[in-house]
């Protein structure tokens, strides 16, 4: 007979999630549903104890790995990148926070391994990536239910595939949602060389609109400028640029905006509003900066300009699992077409976990780190 408290069951359910509790410890009367294993497998994983900076709480631990249920699947990960939700996630100052110990990540893409005997969506040999945050990709292997996964095409970049569950999304998303938009208009957005910017970029052009991209000056900013336009931008310019007067001739040539796309916030933000068409809509979805928008009293009284913010998380809560998955195939059907590529990337082992995370958070680091497993 089992002698678990509840009060352990409770405590224990998120770490048995985010697959920290030993396979072979207490697992309640739930544990006849799993197959028994004569030896638990061990996979290793970027775990943090407590908040803090990435570089000193991330380590690299050997976890056991769950037996499979009639639910679950098992998967092995190819793949996954560290974006700025998941340092923000570490530090602690995240809309979603999971309960300590944690692994890392939420994005990635992975194998599957083995099913339970429940399971009819997934077998052995496919792609998927995770259906929400908090799954923590950052391991090698892990346990998780058929519910929390979405299978994704295997004929797509691995790359593609990895970075295709969170910042794609959010551009399509915003793209689309905020204002009606028609081949010929034009989006302006600030930290264009962004993961969420690389793709604003490639999915507006996909949908016929005209992209004015800002980016902070630096050394090689032809070569940032010139990447930027392969990608499909139609213009890119500095923040500096974007403050000066001759900006009002800019327009001469093309629509003024009726949507901006702010992930900086402070000064940049309040340019981005300047730029906008009257009636126009500046949606946050970041804040680099870490500096409040300002929007002056005279732009939203004489040009009606319209403030909103856009998290993914939240956009999911509000949508059924069908839609996203929609959403997912969309966005395949365009990396198929060549018109939606990954964003620049530096590939690194799980083991060199440490200088990826530290390169992640440099500034002007225009390649996203992935971890390969």
């Amino acid at each position: 007979m089992w002698v678990c408290s509840k009060l352990w069951r409770v405590r224990t359910a998120a770490r048995q999630w985010w697959g920290l509790l030993p396979a072979s410890g207490c697992h309640g009367p739930a544990a006849s549903s799993y197959s028994a294993s004569a030896e638990p497998a061990r996979v290793r994983a970027l775990v943090y104890g407590h908040h803090g900076d990435p570089a000193k709480v991330v380590e690299l631990k050997n976890l056991e790995l769950a037996a499979v249920g009639g639910s679950d699947v098992r998967v092995k990960m190819l793949a996954a990148p560290i974006n700025p939700s998941d340092i923000n996630m570490i530090q602690g100052n995240y809309g979603l926070l999971p309960e300590l110990p944690a692994v890392g990540g939420n994005e990635g893409v992975a194998q599957v391994v083995a099913v339970g005997s429940s399971v009819t969506g997934l077998k052995p040999g496919d792609w998927v990536i995770p259906a929400n945050a908090g799954l923590g990709t950052w391991r090698t292997e892990a346990v998780f239910s058929e519910e929390a996964l979405i299978q994704v095409p295997s004929d797509i970049p691995l790359q593609s595939a990895a970075t295709l569950g969170v910042n794609p999304c959010t551009a399509y998303r915003m793209l689309t949602d905020f204002e009606q938009l028609q081949p010929g208009d034009s989006v302006i957005q600030n930290a264009s060389n962004s993961g969420v910017g690389q793709a604003v970029i490639q999915i507006a052009a996909a949908l016929g609109l005209r992209t004015i991209n800002v980016v902070r000056d630096r050394p090689d900013i032809q070569k940032l400028s010139d990447r930027l336009k392969s990608l499909g931008a139609e213009h890119v310019i500095t923040e500096e640029e974007l403050r000066r007067p001759e900006m009002k001739n800019f327009f001469k040539d093309m629509p003024q905006p009726r949507l901006a796309l702010n992930c900086v916030g402070g000064k940049s933000s309040t340019e981005l509003l300047r730029q906008l068409a009257r009636g126009g809509t500046m949606v946050t979805y970041g804040g680099m900066a870490k500096q409040p928008v300002i929007a002056s009293v005279s732009l939203l009284i004489f040009k009606d300009l319209k403030l909103r913010g856009f998290w993914l998380s939240q956009w999911k809560k509000d949508h059924s699992p069908d839609q996203f998955k929609e959403l997912i195939l969309t966005l395949c059907d365009l990396i198929r077409r060549g018109q939606l590529t990954a964003p620049a990337c530096s590939q690194v082992p799980l083991q060199d976990y440490q200088s990826a995370l530290e390169a992640s958070m440099k500034p002007f680091m225009s390649s996203k780190q992935i971890l390969t497993m």
